[in-house]
């Protein structure tokens, strides 16, 4: 028990022990541009950025396997089906579809990196 009119004893209290302070304290920072939100928003578009060419190079591999399975088979490349040659049909009609799909599974995972970067601003 502490005697009338004494203090209690002093409590250090530190900023990462209070709630919501880094949150405010990182969201500023990226809204001020500073060295640390310069670095969190160059991580984001580095990771953006890499999203971006690993889905261009699955595309150009993908795309442009067929006009290399024709030169390796040709029976590939004069092959018809319904009158039309089969290299014109995946490149015509089949590549659509593919690219939907790539496009789908390229916003997911934009969208995931987002969430981790606002995340990273909400710790």
């Amino acid at each position: 028990m502490t005697a009338p009119g004494a203090r209690p004893p002093r409590r250090r209290v530190v900023l990462s022990e209070r709630r919501g302070a880094r949150m405010v304290r990182t969201r500023v920072e990226v809204q001020e541009q500073t060295a640390v939100g310069e670095a969190l928003i160059r991580g984001l578009m580095r990771a953006q950025l890499g999203l971006a060419i690993r889905v261009v190079v699955v595309i150009v591999l993908l795309v442009g396997s067929i006009p290399l399975l024709c030169f390796t088979f040709p029976a590939f490349g004069a092959a018809s089906v319904w009158g039309v040659r089969l290299p014109w049909l995946f490149l015509g009609a089949l590549v659509y579809p593919l690219l939907y799909v790539v496009g789908k599974v390229y916003v997911r995972l934009a969208e995931r990196n987002e969430q981790e970067f606002t995340d990273v601003l909400e710790d």
